[in-house]
């Protein structure tokens, strides 16, 4: 993990879009000119497209988040992880002309599932490819809990994550924009308010930010 700044940061991340939701984050985003990193995967639809360019459009961050993230698929071998995230690199390259060099691994560096299909030593091998692909991925240090059910409470969001921020400087927070996860909707505005309240900074997350990584 890197140094922390002394200021007050945090970095709203969004991970398995797009999807009606992230337009709606989008517009949210907008009234408050803050800007996010979306962890994108793969669809092929007019509409998906067209959010991966207004991302971009509106000052955004992409980063590659696999194309199917399928566990079982991308977690299988070290080759079907590779074509899967080449796919969507290639994907996004072609509809919006950006060379993503972040990632975020799907369920995160730690993750246990890739035990079920291939190795140990799985991940090990993957991030050191990563890295040497000039990819910088990032993990979080701040969980909304939107993934712990279908649907969370927006209470339980809205307290988890202003918590966590408490905590952690600066603070890399994990949210959904998949197509369930309403209540994330929700909760946004009122997370941005009452950390502007508390003269945080938000930004982007590029290949040089502060980064969390579980697996080292």
């Amino acid at each position: 993990m890197t140094t922390p700044s002394t200021k007050k940061n945090v970095y709203l991340t969004f991970d398995d879009g797009p999807s009606i939701n992230t337009a709606k984050i989008l517009d949210i985003l907008k009234e408050y000119n803050i800007k996010a990193t979306f962890f994108v995967v793969g669809t092929a639809n007019e509409h998906s497209k067209n959010l991966y360019k207004r991302i971009v459009d509106e000052g955004h961050t992409l980063g590659n988040h696999t194309y199917s993230h399928n566990y079982k698929t991308i977690y299988a071998s070290e080759e079907n992880f590779i074509q899967d995230f080449k796919k969507l690199e290639d994907h996004i390259y072609d509809i919006t002309g950006v060379k993503m060099d972040i990632m975020r691994f799907p369920g995160g560096s730690n993750t246990r599932i890739p035990h079920k299909y291939s190795d140990e030593k799985f991940m090990k091998r993957i991030t050191t490819k990563m890295l040497y692909d000039g990819y910088q991925y990032f993990d979080w240090n701040v969980d909304s809990k939107d993934a712990k059910v279908v649907k969370q409470s927006k209470d339980v969001i809205i307290n988890t994550v202003l918590d966590g921020a408490k905590h952690n400087n600066p603070a890399i927070v994990l949210f959904h924009d998949s197509l369930p996860k309403t209540t994330t909707v929700e909760a946004l505005p009122i997370i941005i308010e009452e950390l502007l309240k508390e003269d945080y900074t938000f930004d982007v997350l590029h290949k040089d930010s502060f980064y969390v990584q579980f697996k080292k």
